[in-house]
C-alpha cells in the first residue's frame, strides 16, 4: 500500500458517513466529509507521480473512489428531493464505461475524454454547494439553482455516453473498406 492508496482510501472509507450524514441533514459532518474528500482527491495523485508510484491500478481506485463518493452523496441529495435521481444513476453508467472504454480492467490506463473529465470535477458541486450552504446556514444558492445544476449535468453525461460510444464504435469499425477510389 502507497502513501497515496492509502490517501485514496480515506476517501473511500467516507463514502458511507457522508451519505448518512447527507440522508440525515447533519450538514457539519457532510461538509466535513465532503471537502475532507475534494482534499484527499487533490493530493493523492500529486504524491503518487512524486513518489513514482503511479499505476493503472492507483488510476482505477482514484477515479473509483471519486465516482464512488460522489454518487452515493448525489444520491443522498437526489432522496432528499434536491436533485433528479437520475443524475447519480447516469454517473455510475458513465464511470462503468469509463472503465470498460479504457480497458483498465486489463491494466491500461484510464482514458478520460474532455466532456468527461469536466464532468467529473463538476459532479462534486452540487454536494459541495449544498453541503457547504447548510453547514454554514446560508439561503443562497438556492435548491432551485441546485436543480439545474444537475439537469445540465444530466445533460452533459448523456452527451459525455454518447461521445464515448460513437467514438468507440468507430475505432472498431475501422478504416471503411470498399470506398470509390479517384
Amino acid at each position: 500500500m502507497t502513501l497515496a492508496s492509502a490517501i485514496t482510501l480515506a476517501r473511500l472509507a467516507s463514502v458511507p458517513f457522508a451519505f448518512r450524514a447527507i440522508l440525515a441533514g447533519d450538514w457539519v459532518v457532510a461538509c466535513a466529509l465532503f471537502w475532507l474528500a475534494v482534499a484527499t482527491d487533490l493530493v493523492d495523485g500529486r504524491i503518487a507521480r512524486a513518489r513514482g508510484e503511479t499505476s493503472a491500478f492507483g488510476g482505477l481506485f482514484d477515479h473509483a473512489s471519486d465516482a464512488l463518493f460522489v454518487s452515493t452523496a448525489l444520491a443522498g441529495l437526489a432522496m432528499g428531493g434536491r436533485i433528479p435521481f437520475v443524475l447519480p444513476l447516469l454517473v455510475v453508467v458513465a464511470f462503468v464505461q469509463y472503465v470498460l472504454d479504457s480497458r483498465t480492467l486489463a491494466g491500461q490506463p484510464l482514458r478520460a475524454s474532455a466532456v468527461g473529465r469536466w464532468n467529473g470535477v463538476c459532479y462534486f458541486m452540487p454536494v459541495g454547494i449544498v453541503v457547504t450552504r447548510e453547514a454554514l446556514g446560508l439561503s443562497r444558492p438556492s435548491d432551485h439553482l441546485v436543480a439545474g445544476l444537475a439537469w445540465i449535468l444530466v445533460a452533459s453525461t448523456l452527451l459525455s455516453i454518447a461521445d464515448r460510444a460513437s467514438t468507440l464504435i468507430a475505432l472498431r469499425r475501422g478504416p471503411r473498406s470498399g470506398a470509390p477510389r479517384s
